[in-house]
């Protein structure tokens, strides 16, 4: 981790736990104070996800143009101002406003969060970007939705309980966010992410457009692109899916589906940064192609199907669906060394390529909640969404065989024996 911006880690664990306090009960919680059915509520998170989208290229876009500094005072005030008008219009129970601050919202978390990341990747040595993209990670996906749903395992019954009590969460939620804020704002003392990033001589509409006109003159930047965009969308996915299913049809309540989440995603943390390692050592590619995507494809089918063939209700069958959803979450941290695969192959615009990146990285949220609506428009269920996430991996399986890029220097094709042993 670079000790200039621990500071900034910190802060980036914090807002993210504010932001994932409702990440495991806002479907729910949608659904009952509106009085609207699912299929509304999915496109309403499609649309906030579709935010989440853009406002994850902007973030990259913008802090190439006036730096990471000011693009994450953004975000915060985007996140603090539309989560105040959100809640408002949940208890007014307007569907359209909802729906329009909630969207709105959506464009708060990524342009914060994917704006430090860039400021990671600008100050890092390549060969140590995988670990301190995996330290990132560790922070990232340790607030969201981990202690986020940790904190709501707590906060709802102090608040009452049920809906009054998840909205009481959603509150309290706000001054977590503010606290992560004023971390990364008087904590963070590094000049180079106080700046423009960018050339001088380049207009902003070339800066805020690069990474698009990367992406579409650049094949492997795409696929770089799609293979992160398919990364962590299913774990969006099983957000809208698996809450009813574990805490109602297998009957092991709300409290242990928010537990169930807290562990799955407490693993990913604790292997985050140790992928990126492995990365470094291993191979960036190989890293992601058999531990992010090989073995994310079979976590998630564990995690799918075996709170299906345990007893319901059953405290040992509630163990092991917990187990089977760990080990999702430990390969999806194999796919940590993308953060680092991007900026290597586009060195001469590594601001352009991480957009993309973090485009993508939002964009997962977007894909995720997309295909659960698209699958239950067509009358699908849980169970084909879980096969359309594993066929999108076996896409992205062929496409990080064209991936290989240096590292510090060289490539990590084939390793030599000595790092191999040192792996």
């Amino acid at each position: 981790m670079p000790r200039v911006l621990f500071p900034g880690f910190v802060a980036v664990l914090v807002f993210m736990t504010g932001n994932g306090v409702e990440s495991n009960f806002i479907t729910p919680h949608m659904i009952e104070v509106l009085g609207s059915p699912e299929a509304t509520v999915a496109n309403i998170i499609t649309g906030y996800s579709l935010a989440v989208l853009v406002g994850s290229y902007l973030s990259g876009a913008l802090a190439d143009l006036i730096g990471p500094r000011k693009v994450m005072l953004i975000g915060f005030l985007i996140w603090i101002v539309f989560e105040v008008l959100f809640l408002l219009s949940l208890q007014a129970q307007s569907i359209p406003l909802t729906a329009l601050t909630y969207t709105l919202r959506g464009f708060g978390y990524p342009i914060f969060a994917f704006a430090f990341l860039v400021w990671v990747n600008i100050i890092t040595p390549v060969k140590r970007n995988g670990s301190a993209v995996g330290w990132f990670y560790v922070a990232f996906t340790g607030g969201l939705p981990t202690l986020g749903s940790l904190f709501a395992i707590g906060a709802i019954p102090t608040f009452g309980g049920g809906t009054v009590g998840e909205t009481g969460a959603m509150i309290a939620s706000i001054g977590l966010v503010v606290i992560g804020f004023l971390i990364a704002w008087f904590g963070v003392k590094e000049v180079r992410g106080r700046r423009r990033i960018a050339p001088a001589g380049e207009s902003a509409t070339a800066v805020l457009t690069s990474g698009l006109r990367l992406t579409f003159t650049r094949g492997k930047i795409l696929m770089g692109f799609l293979i992160r965009l398919i990364n962590t969308a299913p774990q969006y996915a099983m957000f809208i899916v698996l809450p009813v299913i574990i805490a109602e049809d297998r009957g092991w309540g709300q409290s242990r589906w928010l537990l169930m989440t807290v562990c799955v995603y407490a693993t990913n943390i604790l292997v985050n940064a140790l992928f990126g390692a492995i990365g470094d050592r291993f191979g960036w590619q190989r890293t992601v192609k058999w531990f992010g995507i090989a073995g994310s494809a079979l976590g998630l089918l564990l995690w799918w199907y075996v709170p299906q063939l345990v007893p319901a209700g059953s405290d040992w069958g509630y163990v092991l669906s917990v187990i089977a959803g760990c080990v999702f979450g430990c390969l999806l941290a194999g796919f940590v060394p993308m953060g680092a695969i991007m900026p290597a192959l586009a060195p001469d615009h590594k601001g352009a390529a991480m957009a993309m990146y973090t485009t993508a990285a939002g964009g997962a949220a977007f894909l995720g909640s997309s295909v659960v609506a698209l699958v239950f428009g067509l009358g699908g269920s849980g169970v084909g969404v879980v096969w359309t996430f594993v066929g999108l991996y076996a896409i992205a399986f062929v496409m990080i065989h064209f991936l290989n890029v240096p590292q510090g220097g060289r490539s990590h094709s084939r390793p030599t024996s000595r790092e191999s042993t040192s792996s």
